[in-house]
């Protein structure tokens, strides 16, 4: 899922209202654009999609370059530079404490473990958890990585991506069995998909872990792509369970987004 951008037909980015540097919102712009396209762009590419004249483009890139947020390469082409790194890890602890209310909201709701990750390249990541109080609880650890076919999350990212990206990332990654449920065939992985999008939610049913259940939606219009889940004993997560839990999921995923997109009002203070 690619992260939601506010742009109007014209290419530029729209402005959140009057008041705005024009310069900072153009230069903001170009760095998520250069993102979109892999991290390396021609100012000819960025011209073509922001609508921006060249001469605008290179004075904004020669003071990126000069701050350190972008690195001109050997063949003049420009690159995201290292000074982004700081400020994306911060941002990436961040996502975390914002996110740990809604989980808990999650929980309060379910009674079941709650979870936030994120696609980073070909890898899901999961950045923030709130427990179950259950004895018996499913217990996923922060910074944890794995591949999205055989996760719940991985579904409820990889549902809004085309089918020839979501190919080309298998084909890279592999589908190696996690449990004998695991889907390992691209088609099937496929037809798993269209399945959540007809549904609106991904369901990961001992595909990960032999007797536990995953429930999870995309968040939506979120600055870069996530997903939140609820993860429990399968005898728990019965179909029954799932009929209930899948419009919180979808309530708590569009309030989230609000705390992410600075639409909701101050985000909560993250439970000790």
């Amino acid at each position: 899922m690619p992260p939601s951008r506010d742009r109007n037909t014209a290419g530029t980015r729209t402005t959140g209202g009057p008041g705005g540097v024009q310069s900072l919102e153009r230069a903001f712009d170009l760095l998520e654009r250069m993102a979109d396209a892999g991290g390396s762009v021609g100012l000819s590419e960025l011209s073509g999609s922001s609508g921006l004249p060249l001469p605008t483009i290179h004075r904004l890139m020669r003071t990126l370059v000069a701050c350190g947020y972008v690195r001109q390469q050997p063949n003049r082409r420009y690159a995201l530079g290292p000074r982004l790194i700081r400020l994306g890890e911060s941002s990436a602890r961040l996502l975390g404490t914002w996110a740990r209310p809604h989980l808990a909201r999650l929980v309060e709701g379910t009674g079941e473990t709650a979870n936030m990750a994120l696609l980073d390249g070909d890898e899901v990541v999961y950045v923030a958890q709130v427990p179950s109080r259950h004895s018996m609880r499913m217990f996923t650890e922060v910074g944890r990585r794995v591949l999205p076919h055989s996760t719940g999350v991985g579904k409820a990212l990889l549902a809004h991506l085309p089918d020839e990206d979501v190919r080309a990332l298998l084909t890279r990654t592999g589908m190696p069995a996690a449990t004998e449920k695991t889907i390992t065939r691209p088609d099937a992985f496929l037809a798993a998909l269209r399945e959540v999008r007809e549904s609106g939610f991904a369901v990961d049913d001992n595909e990960q872990e032999l007797g536990v259940r995953c429930l999870a939606v995309a968040v939506p219009h979120s600055p870069t792509a996530a997903a939140i889940s609820v993860s429990g004993p399968a005898g728990r997560l019965t179909e029954d369970a799932t009929a209930r839990i899948a419009p919180l999921l979808h309530q708590v995923a569009a309030d989230l987004s609000e705390t992410l997109n600075g639409t909701g009002g101050a985000s909560p203070a993250a439970p000790a």
